[in-house]
């Protein structure tokens, strides 16, 4: 009987406690209107479910747990009353042809200073071939004498010191003075790429030496020569100090090599010496050639060391040690440069000529790509020599035509495989290039012709 008596009252409390809600909620709407009656309700409902919470015992908890969605039913109740908003409605225009004010731009912070148009609307302007290439000389292959003057003066101590410890080292053998030579001293250089040449030359005897064109030798090779020992009969092996370097009676460029090889990498103090010139000078252990890389620290450079035989007594052509392979191992190589350069130089003196400038274009961009680094300077002096015999007009404005002149022609001696020496008819400069770098090359050019602004 307590019990019913207590539900009852209960029952009670909560139909008063609904009725002061509905009375609540009937007024509200009048006063607040209908968004803020269902912000009142909403309050309203959590707090009667917070004292029904508070107020219910613990063995009506399962009926409390069935009305759980009560308060979530009453939610989304409360959520259909939709809120018409009210528009604020603006001021019209004095005249219907009168347009709207513009909105304003946010003021820009002082300390930004002016502000700069977009870089899309900036427009270069189309620049021909011709401009372009004159640009890529300026920026890529043009060398400051600034530069050249470091350079010229790092090769010439450099070139003193190894003088001095050759001739105290070797006092026996009769070497000459060094001398510094290459593109750097012809104006021929094309930026760091080129190395620098030493030449050290050899002293031979008056008759006791003579050439032997590379047709004549085993090696068959155009480019060789071989210096035989003569005069065996009147001046015995061991009269000449060079005898010692001999391999079947000829003088071995190999042995040679790899005796200033040595010299170089394990006998020369040149942490000392550079820290006297002011640089950083390092043998190249890796090449068979005798590579010298100085760091400076305005530029960096590679010098070469090039035992050559040259004179009156060798008809006038400069030989060189160089690493050749097979049997021409112990041959020398013909050096075709001293030539190259000095044509070149004869025939801009006759029309105050571009044909160095073309040649030096050609070798920027050459050594930029993968495929077209494999045409070295010696094959691209040839197409320029070709070219400046034949072709008249040479002039600054005709550099850009005479620059894919020079590509044609390449890419017509790459379709035979053949290059000829300029000098030597017999000498095929393609000839130490494989058929898949010939391939490789001639694409390349073959493309550069349709778009030759793509490769600068």
């Amino acid at each position: 009987m307590a019990d019913f008596f207590q539900k009852r009252g209960k029952r009670r409390d909560d139909e008063v406690l609904g009725s002061a809600v509905d009375f609540l909620l009937a007024n509200a709407r009048l006063v607040l209107g209908v968004g803020g009656a269902a912000v009142l309700g909403i309050a309203t409902l959590a707090v009667k479910r917070l004292i029904d919470r508070a107020t219910t015992p613990r063995d009506d908890e399962d009926k409390a747990k069935g009305d759980s969605t009560c308060l979530e039913d009453s939610w989304t109740g409360l959520g259909l009353l939709k809120v018409t908003p009210r528009l604020q409605h603006r001021p019209l225009p004095a005249a219907l042809s009168q347009p709207l004010p513009a909105p304003t731009a946010p003021e820009r912070p002082r300390s930004m200073g002016p502000q700069t148009p977009p870089s899309y609307l900036s427009i270069s302007p189309c620049l021909t071939f011709q401009e372009k290439l004159l640009a890529f000389e300026r920026d890529q292959v043009t060398t400051h004498m600034a530069q050249v003057s470091l350079a010229k003066q790092l090769v010439g101590d450099i070139a003193l010191e190894m003088q001095a410890y050759f001739h105290s080292k070797f006092p026996e053998l009769p070497f000459g003075a060094l001398v510094p030579s290459g593109p750097l001293y012809d104006g021929l250089q094309a930026g760091a790429a080129d190395d620098v040449r030493v030449l050290l030359p050899l002293e031979l005897e008056p008759g006791l030496w003579s050439l032997v064109p590379g047709l004549d030798t085993v090696a068959r090779d155009p480019r060789c020569w071989a210096v035989r020992r003569t005069q065996l009969e009147f001046q015995s092996r061991g009269s000449s100090p060079w005898d010692r370097f001999l391999v079947g009676g000829y003088l071995s460029s190999r042995v040679l090599l790899e005796l200033l090889r040595k010299a170089l990498v394990t006998s020369i103090n040149w942490p000392a010496i550079g820290s006297l010139l002011g640089c950083l000078i390092l043998p190249s252990v890796a090449s068979e050639e005798l590579l010298l890389e100085v760091q400076h620290e305005h530029m960096e450079l590679t010098v070469t060391l090039l035992l050559a035989v040259s004179g009156a007594d060798v008809e006038g052509r400069l030989l060189l040690a160089w690493p050749l392979e097979g049997l021409a191992g112990n041959l020398w190589l013909q050096d075709l440069y001293p030539m190259e350069a000095a044509r070149l130089q004869a025939l801009d003196e006759q029309d105050a000529g571009a044909r160095r400038r073309l040649l030096l274009l050609l070798c920027g961009v050459c050594r930029g790509h993968l495929a077209l680094g494999r045409l070295g300077r010696s094959h691209l002096v040839q197409a320029v020599l070709q070219l400046g015999e034949q072709q008249l007009g040479w002039t600054e404005e005709t550099l850009g035509e005479r620059f894919l002149q020079a590509l044609e022609l390449l890419l017509g001696c790459l379709e035979r495989a053949s290059l000829p020496c300029h000098f030597n008819p017999d000498i095929n400069l393609f000839a130490g290039l494989r058929e898949e770098e010939i391939d490789g090359i001639g694409y390349t050019l073959y493309s550069a012709l349709q778009a030759p602004a793509r490769l600068l």
